[in-house]
């Protein structure tokens, strides 16, 4: 694969249920205020189909399809189990990498389903996302040094 630039953004999709979501839109804030990384949202939640449950199953494989690799915050799993579980079916069904949020400010755990099918799992943390992101939707490693500033005696 090669890497990321703006000519060539990573294909992600957010996972949600046609509805506003406050966990979605932060995740957007984290993306966004990094810098040099280039992506496309194939999620269209704005966009809900007309139809029966079919038609909204057949417009997530759409989205989920057009994707390199799906987001998962694990609080929208806790409300919305069925909706998700599909989801991340159909990631798998399409080989797309999975990377799972942790809960955000919350001490709760990950629910085990979820486990079973996330490649990676960070918490909400912008770098930490990205450098999830890259690796999983394009293999490549991000290599950051921390800076330690100390005064000599």
């Amino acid at each position: 694969m090669s890497s990321v630039n703006q000519g060539n953004p990573i294909r992600l999709f957010v996972c949600h249920v046609y509805r506003p979501d406050d966990d979605y839109h932060r995740v957007f804030e984290y993306l966004e205020s990094a810098s040099n990384f280039f992506y496309r949202n194939t999620s269209t939640p704005e966009k809900r189909p007309q139809g029966d449950r079919e038609a909204l199953r057949e417009d997530l494989r759409r989205q989920i399809n057009d994707a390199e690799v799906v987001i998962l915050t694990s609080s929208l799993y806790r409300r919305n189990i069925d909706w998700v579980e599909f989801q991340l079916h159909c990631a798998k069904a399409f080989d797309k990498a999975v990377v799972v949020l942790e809960p955000f400010g919350a001490q709760d755990t990950i629910p085990p389903a979820v486990q079973e099918v996330a490649d990676e799992v960070v918490p909400w943390d912008q770098r930490q996302l990205v450098d999830a992101v890259k690796r999983q939707a394009r293999h490549e490693e991000t290599t950051r040094f921390d800076t330690i500033e100390f005064k000599l005696d």
